[in-house]
């Protein structure tokens, strides 16, 4: 969008291409990626016409758009055709909201964290990016901030009362780095404009006492839904044996116990290398367990897999979910009792028909 803007700030026709085909006609075509498993035509990237960039192409050290570019008003109405051909094939306006009700961009940008799974490796430290007018349309109802962590700027609060004072519904997509928070910040978000759930993550069992002590400071002060991000599947020694798969299980139940007593959703997360799993199977299962809507709230994990299994069409053959259950559980049934039978929302860390 920001692309587009310029462009057209210089009197250039510009079109939101969604295909490969006579790129030749153009003067300059722009091709973004953001993962690095989506798939372009080597000879297109040979075009001398074709400038190319983001995160799939050149992982953590894409380059920068140029200055006057980055900090151009973004044309947001490049993804109208798009989203009007969305439409007539019978999508709902709010499968489409992103495009259509948004102010989106970022007040800072960076991490100082550099965790080995992320691809922001390229600060190491939050700065000061834009000011919000170089991307607020007054004619969107809500703002979306891309921001990498806006707690760790030292001046975030500013950024927070500025958002207040704009009066709109606002979300941070990327979530809020939970070990930063504060009282006060508790306090101001709960009293905010807030579009959605508040976003949190929680990814290394190791912070499972910082983490569990600010979710407490956090719920004194605020009763904003919150979803929580468990990223499982990656290990940070770089060794994929059984131990660590059975650790992993073990830190998402772990996980789970702690965010589900102070009233939080989770969502899993996970890194690639889970395909690989000799449990990869209860990978999926926990994947739409923790994910599907409120299924975490109401089941244990072995509820949810006897719910899969009752609705199975093939009576003479297990569902699939049942199957990475029940073989799970022959091997290692101490996890049953452990965690599988458990509920922890709300609170509730009790037993099946307790």
């Amino acid at each position: 969008m920001k692309l587009a803007g310029y462009h057209k700030s210089k009197g250039d026709d510009v079109v939101l291409k969604k295909d490969y085909e006579n790129l030749q006609g153009y003067e300059k075509v722009y091709i973004a990626k953001v993962f690095t498993k989506t798939s372009v035509p080597d000879n297109i990237l040979c075009l001398p016409n074709v400038m190319y960039g983001g995160s799939g192409f050149f992982y953590a050290d894409a380059p920068a758009l140029p200055k006057e570019i980055e900090h151009c008003f973004p044309d947001y109405t490049l993804y109208n055709e798009y989203v009007n051909e969305q439409l007539q094939k019978g999508v709902k306006p709010s499968a489409l909201k992103c495009f259509t009700d948004y102010s989106i961009g970022f007040l800072t940008r960076g991490c100082f964290r550099r965790c080995g799974f992320c691809v922001n490796k390229k600060y190491n430290r939050c700065v000061t990016h834009s000011n919000i007018d170089e991307f607020l349309d007054e004619n969107r109802k809500k703002v979306m901030l891309l921001d990498d962590n806006i707690m760790a700027h030292p001046d975030w609060v500013m950024f927070f009362e500025g958002l207040r004072a704009i009066g709109k519904p606002f979300c941070f997509k990327q979530g809020i780095d939970i070990r930063l928070i504060t009282p006060f910040f508790a306090q101001m978000i709960n009293n905010a404009k807030y579009d959605g759930d508040l976003l949190f993550a929680f990814d290394d069992i190791a912070d499972a006492e910082l983490i569990e002590r600010k979710l407490s400071m956090f719920r004194e002060h605020s009763k904003r839904s919150v979803k929580m991000y468990l990223f499982c599947g990656y290990n940070r020694n770089g060794i994929y044996d059984i131990d660590f798969w059975l650790a992993d299980i073990d830190s998402i139940f772990k996980r789970l116990a702690i965010i589900g007593k102070y009233q939080i959703k989770p969502y899993l997360m996970r890194y690639e290398k889970y395909h690989y799993s000799p449990f990869a199977g209860i990978y999926k299962n926990l994947a739409t367990y923790c994910n599907a809507g409120g299924i975490f709230k109401v089941t244990s994990f072995t509820e949810f897999c006897e719910n899969q299994l009752a609705k199975s069409k093939n009576k003479d053959r297990p569902c699939a979910e049942w199957r990475y259950y029940a073989d799970f559980v022959q091997q290692y049934p101490h996890f049953e009792a452990r965690f599988f039978n458990k509920r922890y929302y709300m609170g509730t860390v009790a037993t099946e028909g307790s």
